[in-house]
């Protein structure tokens, strides 16, 4: 088969459902094999649009994003969904089209060196010139988009590639030198952040996006049962609590509640799970959390004393940390940690009425009464 149809059986191979994306001149080969195949492929009005529509599908489905662009200017429309998915690690993977291996590097028609564009907006990328090498690629490039801290990888295909003939075969195994995409945690680390919260006496529970994209939920409503402390989280993290659990009160930052913001500042732990402490949450972060001790959960040890300094760093996978922080927990005193929480989360509550969510009355209608009254 040509290396159109052999990238097509390789997705097929990762459980491809469908497909973004919008054809051009260097990936017109590879359409004609989605169009021969009747591979599943949604068109976009712009490339934009696919990429988005792309990490879209990944958030809603925990499922890898794929999407299809053709060289230069194609490839880079897909920059700003690129630089989304990243911001916010979703696993996605962009097949982009390049010009052919003899115009390479000679500022050939609608060339663009979309892998040097996209290396700081990505977690891999690769460049394919040899049509033996695309099954290899893909698995790979699937393999490190989806495990440990998700992202996106650039594939980006010389146009003679999808042309050229291979006996194709699946790659049964993956070898990466350097990168295993497992994360081991430290069995210490989880027990210095169980004694946190039994030492706590206004302990705050702060879920970022980690908590969604490694489909922890029930863990975090787990420990929120277990100890009945208060809860907020990151946009990222909204989803993981029920809005209606007692003590949630919702998004903390510059655009979130009264009472989210206001517990995190007279907290003396708080518990962050999967968060990396952007800017639009802590503000000044000097002034962040000043009375709290910071126990901080992430896969990512990048993230971990980048923007906000922990007091217990615990690096691993949520799936695997979080577990074994409850284990210790059901073994300790719960009951004695929701009596002696009750008193703030009380305190918290009280915030919240204070100072809800709402909008007041005016002789203009408001969006927030338009949309009360719809």
């Amino acid at each position: 088969m040509n290396g159109a149809r052999a990238l097509l059986e390789s997705l097929r191979h990762e459980g491809v459902e469908v497909v973004f994306g919008y054809p051009g001149g260097a990936v017109l080969t590879l359409y004609d094999e989605v169009y021969q195949t009747n591979f599943p492929h949604i068109l976009t009005r712009h490339e934009q649009g696919a990429a988005h529509a792309a990490d879209g599908y990944a958030r809603a489905s925990g499922k890898v994003g794929v999407v299809f662009a053709t060289s230069g200017p194609g490839a880079t429309n897909l920059v700003t969904g690129i630089a989304t998915a990243h911001m916010d690690s979703v696993p996605m993977v962009c097949i982009t089209g390049q010009v052919a291996n003899p115009y390479i590097g000679k500022d050939s028609f609608q060339e663009a060196d979309i892998v040097g564009i996209t290396t700081p907006i990505t977690k891999h990328n690769y460049l394919v010139k040899d049509v033996n090498e695309l099954p290899r690629v893909v698995k790979e490039a699937f393999y490190i988009a989806r495990t440990g801290r998700p992202g996106v990888v650039v594939i980006d295909v010389a146009k003679d590639v999808f042309d050229a003939e291979i006996e194709y075969r699946c790659p049964e195994t993956i070898e990466l030198h350097g990168y295993t995409g497992e994360v081991a945690y430290e069995v210490p680390a989880v027990w210095e952040a169980a004694e946190a919260i039994f030492a706590a006496h206004r302990p705050v529970l702060f879920v970022g996006g980690g908590a969604v994209l490694s489909d922890t939920a029930k863990y975090i409503r787990e420990i929120i049962a277990l100890t009945g402390m208060p809860s907020v989280a990151t946009l990222m993290g909204l989803g993981a609590v029920p809005t209606g659990t007692d003590g949630f009160t919702g998004m903390a930052g510059m655009h979130g509640a009264y009472a989210s913001n206001m517990a995190i500042q007279e907290c003396d732990l708080l518990l962050a799970v999967g968060t990396r402490f952007s800017d639009r949450v802590t503000g000044n972060t000097a002034a962040f959390a000043p009375k709290a001790r910071i126990v901080h959960f992430d896969i990512d040890p990048a993230e971990l004393n980048k923007n906000v300094r922990a007091d217990i760093p615990v690096i691993g996978d949520l799936r695997q940390t979080l577990p074994a922080l409850i284990d210790i927990l059901k073994n300790g005193s719960q009951e004695d940690l929701r009596t002696r929480f009750r008193s703030w989360l009380g305190d918290v509550l009280s915030m919240e009425r204070a100072h809800p969510l709402g909008w007041k009355e005016s002789a203009e209608i408001r969006p927030e009464e338009l949309i009360s009254r719809v």
